[in-house]
Parts: C-alpha cells; sequence; structure tokens
C-alpha cells in the first residue's frame, strides 16, 4: 500500500500553525525576557510540546550481554522480567508518529497475533503506520495500517517523518535495520531496557562499532529489579550531538 500524505492527520493548528519552529521559540523567548515567565498564549500553550524537534529512536529490550532474542527469535526470557506498564513504554508511545521494522520482528507479531491479542487487546497493538522492511512478500495484519518497503532507509524515513509531523518515529528492530539508520545519518536516540538475564548468543542488540565518537549517556533508570533503563543520544560527525 503506497503511503498517501493526505491521511496524515494535522497536529499543528491556531496561532502555531502559523509559526515557524525557529520563530516560535524565537517569540517565546522574547516573551521570557518581557514578562520574566513565558505566559500560555491561546493556540500556543497547546501546541509548544508538539514543536519539539522530531526524533528518531530506537526502543527495544536487551540481555545483560547484547542480545534482543534468542536464535529463533523467540522472547521467552523477557516477558517474566518485569511489566511493560512500569518502564517508559507508555510514555514514549504517546509521542511516536511512525514506527519502522523489519521482517524478523514483523513475523514474531505475525506468529503470536493471539498472545500480543490478549495482552494488548488488538493482534496489532499499534495505532500509527508502521513501515516493514522485507525482500519478501509478507501477509498484513487485519486493522493494521502498514507500508512494505525494501532497500535504501533514507526515502523511506522521509515518508515516515511527514507521517509523524512532530512526533517521533520510532525504530522498533532488529538492530541491523537501526544500525542502517545509524549509517544514514538519522537515528537520534537509543533506549534500551537491559534485562537482568543472559543468553550466551542470539540476535544482537546492535551490530555496528561505535566508538569515535561514543554515544552519549543522558540517564539511567531502575525498573524494579529485572532493568535498568539507559538512554542514550548519538553525536554527528562533526561532535554534535544528533538530538
Amino acid at each position: 500500500m503506497p503511503y498517501n500524505p493526505s491521511l496524515k492527520p494535522t497536529t499543528r493548528s491556531g496561532v502555531c500553525a502559523l509559526l515557524p519552529r525557529r520563530r516560535f521559540r524565537s517569540f517565546k523567548k522574547r516573551c521570557r525576557a518581557v514578562c520574566g515567565l513565558f505566559q500560555p498564549l491561546a493556540g500556543i500553550s497547546d501546541n509548544a510540546e508538539a514543536l519539539a524537534p522530531m526524533k528518531t529512536q530506537y526502543y527495544t529490550a536487551t540481555s545483560l550481554d547484547g542480545f534482543i532474542a534468542i536464535e529463533d527469535d523467540s522472547l521467552d526470557w523477557l516477558f517474566p522480567l518485569g511489566d511493560v506498564n512500569d518502564t517508559s513504554y507508555p510514555a514514549f508511545i504517546a509521542e511516536i508518529g511512525a514506527l519502522a521494522m523489519g521482517s524478523a520482528t514483523y513475523e514474531w507479531m505475525l506468529r503470536h497475533a493471539d498472545k500480543v491479542a490478549a495482552d494488548m487487546g488488538s493482534p496489532w497493538p499499534y495505532e500509527q503506520p508502521a513501515w516493514i522492511f522485507s525482500s519478501r512478500a509478507l501477509p498484513s495484519i487485519e486493522g493494521a495500517n502498514t507500508f512494505f518497503v525494501q532497500g535504501d532507509v533514507r526515502p523511506v524515513h522521509a515518508e515516515m517523518a511527514e507521517a509523524a509531523g512532530s512526533k517521533n518515529i520510532w525504530i522498533v528492530g532488529g538492530g541491523d535495520l537501526a544500525g542502517q539508520f545509524l549509517d544514514a545519518g538519522l537515528l537520534d536516540e537509543i533506549i534500551v531496557q537491559v534485562g537482568s538475564v543472559t543468553l550466551e548468543k542470539g540476535k544482537p542488540l546492535f551490530p555496528r562499532r561505535v566508538t569515535n565518537p561514543p554515544l552519549r549517556l543522558i540517564s539511567v533508570r531502575q525498573v524494579g529489579t529485572g532493568f535498568a533503563e539507559l538512554r542514550y543520544e548519538i553525536y554527528r560527525d562533526d561532535g554534535v550531538s544528533a538530538s
């Protein structure tokens, strides 16, 4: 199904729709300088968060030794470690406007449709449009707004950004797909839930060498006894963080 930009919901309205992002930020700073405190204005305060720069984020879970799944793509090791509602996921997904995943991740959703439906209320738990990278023809999931693509991630990212509007883009997985977005200079953050288990072998978290410059750790959060959530920014070649 080709992407149709006319189907994208409008995310800016009122006065904010008339102000480019840079002019809005400048206007907001002038208000602070004059008033000492930025006072909400009709049509602006409701959209202030929406005007934050869009980010492309790789959000996933991993074992302590760096694997996101065992060889057969099973995630059975993951679910006993904690409740997803105790993590940052509910707040994270609320800020996502589009997502991408590889064929292995999508096929896991197909194989476990009954479990996903039991846990999430639907075999496809995402309201956002999703781009599925696959070199093979794959069946659709009823009710899913999906687009099947292959090849260069850059033109697909442009479509996703248009659909997401001011919201963020989620690279669901796997690790190599996230790496392709990094290779193209399009990945801004990595948010990883590190589980309190080791798997010895399996599908790697992020099969890329990132050493110089390194990632920038911006937050650490304990989630019960099962997870530690780490959030990293990606540096660009000029040493400036991507986000």
